[in-house]
Parts: C-alpha cells; sequence; structure tokens
C-alpha cells in the first residue's frame, strides 16, 4: 500500500514489530465502495472497519489500538481478535472426551477458563498473506497439550470484505487426536462511530426465542429458557440500554448482558443472527452465522482506562460484541451441540456482519 496511513488514521509502522521471533503486520482490505477493514497478524485482530454513516462519511465502527505495543499492554486482550482454541468459558478449566480427563486449562476467569486460556489464539502471531486487496488469509496451528488441550491443531481463519459492505468471516481446522474446537471473533462495536461513549441507543434485535441463563460466573445452568416476558427479549427491536438495570437476576450477575442467545435456525445454515442500528448514524449491522448462538456482551467490564485509536476512550458499555459461537462449557454438557472434533473431520465455520444505512 503506497499511502502508510489508513482511513481509519493508523500508520502501517506502527504495526510493525517482531514477536516470539515472528513479524506482526497491518493488513488493509478495500472494496469498490470506498469502505476498508484492517488485520492484524496478532490475534488475527479486526483492528478498523470503515463503512459509510447515513451521510456517507466513513465512520470506524469497532474499537481496538493504535499499534502493536498498545495491543501487547493493553488491559482487554479481545479486541477483534479470534478466539480459541475454545472460545467463552469452560467451568474449572476441566473437561472429558473419550474417558480422558483434560483438568488443566488455565483458570483465568473467576474459577473458570475463557477463551483459550493464559495464550489463547488472541495472543498468538498468525501466518497472513493477502490473497487480493479484499481478502487476508490466516493460519496457526496450535501444539498437542497446547494451553492443557489435546490434539495439534491447525486452523485458517480468511476475511473477506465484500462489495456489498460485509465482513465475511470463514473459519476451517483440523487435528490429529479428538479435541474441542469452539472459535469466534471478539470485536466491539459501536455503530456510532469507536470513541462514542455509549451503545446504550442502539437498537439490537437477535433472532432467539431461547437463552442460556447462567451462574454468578457466568457458566450457564444447562437447560434453555424462553426470552419471553424478561429483559433478554430482543425477538423485536429494543434499543440495548432500555432494560439493562432491571433488577434480573441474570444482568446483576454480568453487570448487563453476557448471555448466549440460542439461534433459531437449522444445524450449519448460514442464516440471520442479529440486526444492530445506531440511531446517530444511522449504520445497521445484519450479522448472519453457521453457528448455534450468539453471545452478546455489552461491554460491562470496560473501564475507559485504556488509550485506544486516536485517543479514544472506551468506558463501561461503550461498545457490544455478537460472539458468534457453540455455547459455553459444551464439553461438560452433553446435551448442547457438540464442539469435539476428530481426526478426518473438518470443523468449519462462517459469520458475515454486513453493513448499511437506514
Amino acid at each position: 500500500m503506497k499511502n502508510e496511513q489508513t482511513l481509519s488514521g493508523l500508520l502501517l509502522a506502527d504495526f510493525r514489530k517482531t514477536v516470539d521471533g515472528k513479524e506482526i503486520n497491518l493488513c488493509v482490505l478495500t472494496n469498490k465502495n470506498g469502505a476498508e477493514v484492517t488485520i492484524l497478524n496478532y490475534g488475527a485482530k479486526i483492528v478498523s472497519i470503515m463503512v459509510p454513516d447515513k451521510n456517507g462519511k466513513l465512520t470506524d465502527v469497532v474499537t481496538g489500538h493504535q499499534s502493536i505495543s498498545d495491543y501487547l499492554a493493553s488491559e482487554e486482550p479481545y479486541f477483534g481478535a479470534v478466539c480459541g482454541r475454545y472460545g467463552n468459558r469452560i467451568a474449572a478449566g476441566r473437561f472429558s472426551l473419550d474417558g480422558a480427563v483434560y483438568d488443566k486449562l488455565a483458570i483465568n476467569n473467576g474459577p473458570n477458563s475463557l477463551h483459550g486460556g493464559i495464550k489463547g489464539f488472541n495472543a498468538v502471531v498468525w501466518e497472513m498473506k493477502q490473497t487480493d486487496k479484499q481478502t487476508a488469509e490466516l493460519t496457526c496451528s496450535s501444539a498437542d497439550g497446547e494451553e492443557g488441550f489435546p490434539g495439534k491443531l491447525d486452523t485458517t481463519v480468511i476475511y473477506r470484505l465484500t462489495d456489498d459492505n460485509e465482513v465475511v468471516i470463514s473459519y476451517h481446522a483440523v487435528t490429529d487426536r479428538p479435541t474441542v474446537v469452539n472459535l469466534t471473533n471478539h470485536s466491539y462495536f459501536n455503530l456510532s462511530g469507536a470513541g462514542d461513549p455509549s451503545i446504550g441507543d442502539h437498537l439490537l434485535t437477535i433472532n432467539a426465542d431461547y437463552y442460556l441463563p447462567t451462574d454468578s460466573t457466568a457458566i450457564p445452568y444447562g437447560p434453555k429458557e424462553k426470552v419471553e416476558g424478561t429483559p433478554m427479549d430482543f425477538r423485536q427491536p429494543h434499543a440495548v440500554g432500555e432494560r439493562i438495570n432491571d433488577h434480573f437476576e441474570q444482568l446483576t450477575f454480568g453487570k448487563g448482558y453476557d448471555h448466549t442467545y440460542i439461534l433459531n435456525k437449522t444445524e450449519n445454515e448460514l442464516s440471520f443472527c442479529a440486526r444492530c442500528i445506531s440511531p446517530k448514524t444511522g449504520i445497521v449491522m445484519d450479522t448472519y452465522t453457521t453457528e448455534p448462538g450468539v453471545q452478546l456482551y455489552t461491554g460491562n467490564w470496560m473501564t475507559g482506562r485504556l488509550t485506544g485509536k486516536n485517543g479514544q476512550r472506551y468506558p463501561e458499555r461503550a461498545a457490544l460484541c455478537l460472539e458468534t459461537q457453540h455455547f459455553p462449557d459444551s464439553p461438560n454438557k452433553p446435551e448442547y451441540p457438540s464442539t469435539t472434533l476428530r481426526p478426518g473431520e473438518v470443523f468449519e465455520s462462517q459469520t458475515v456482519y454486513k453493513f448499511s444505512v437506514k
């Protein structure tokens, strides 16, 4: 790229560094509409997404950092990252598979293991190549026993920016031993523009009749519950902040929304998941996925302390995540859709974030 600065104000030179003996780089994807997505090979992170608002002004709709040094020092390690090899939580850092017990997973979120452990996929340097101006392909290999998980896992993630202003994320993984896999992207969205102080006014719709209630450590009890008659119901559009402070145990546990919704869909079908709209910018984000669930997280633990892109601060509830995935703690709950991957099988998944204006 001739211009060393991206549309979102990032300097490519600020992302060049050697980490774990590997070169860090920022990849810039553009389409015919002038939209732009930047991808960092540290953690396979989405750093920026520039899409037009209702007035045609390009707006960056994800939180992130200005340099690789900021990412390495960040109190928020998951901004825009691919989480794995098991996104979300596994209770007590242990599970059984084919009669073997794996109990050495890192306890890094209360009493549980979160997002693959201390050095999950969000904190490794991926191999990255830009196959054309709209596509980046990233690969990583996780060794047998890494972070306590069995099997060597080879993973490919492809990011594609289409001419319909879609960010398409495709996942592919294979293993040489039975293991568990749950991959997701952890982008934090604010459709009013990253740095806007709140997503409370965002109108959200989620295509789900049921969600998974959790205990106080964010592990699901097990059985699903109806959203009907509760503040968890987003079957019709509601402002995210409309009921977030209601006296409802599930919202109290998580300081807001941090729950898996069971999508109304056929298994492995790429179908509608959620719609989010900013009334300020008119930017609409429609999410589609092949995954059975989506974790709605409303940035309840953001502090505003860290410095983001262009000097921005990200206070509590300044962004939301729609993490398409299998369910938390699935390896310990055989009634959930299986996250087991065996030799000879292929893990495949796709999620689409489509941007338009209203």
